[in-house]
């Protein structure tokens, strides 16, 4: 780790409060869960995930050009596991909060499988 990335990762805010995100209207409650929420953290290329402002210098966002390749913002480096958007839906607050996997069934392309062979 670099001097420069030790020193944003001393700037990096809290963005919890109590175990809760109350910046986002539908975040789920992560005190009784059986993860705990998690800081921000930098990721290999010097850009912020998790800190609510996607706003990183670093970020391809911020230096967007037509050369840009979108498959530089691929992959679980780009994403924070307890301050993501995708926690802020009924089925994964159920996860977070009542313990519990959703009862509809799992999202499904209706023409391919996106499972096969993954296993």
């Amino acid at each position: 780790m670099s001097k420069n990335d030790k020193e944003q990762k001393k700037k990096l805010p809290e963005v919890d409060l109590d175990d809760t995100l109350p910046h986002q209207i539908s975040s789920p409650d992560f005190k009784d869960a059986d993860r705990k929420m998690e800081a921000p953290f930098v990721n290999e290329h010097g850009v912020v995930i998790g800190d609510s402002f996607y706003d990183s210098p670093n970020s391809p966002l911020n230096n967007w050009s037509t050369d840009t390749d979108p498959e530089i913002m691929a992959g679980e480096n780009w994403v924070h596991p307890t301050n993501d958007i995708g926690w802020n839906t009924n089925q994964n607050r159920d996860l977070v909060e009542k313990k519990a996997p959703p009862k509809e069934s799992m999202l499904r392309h209706p023409t391919k499988d996106s499972s096969y062979g993954k296993d």
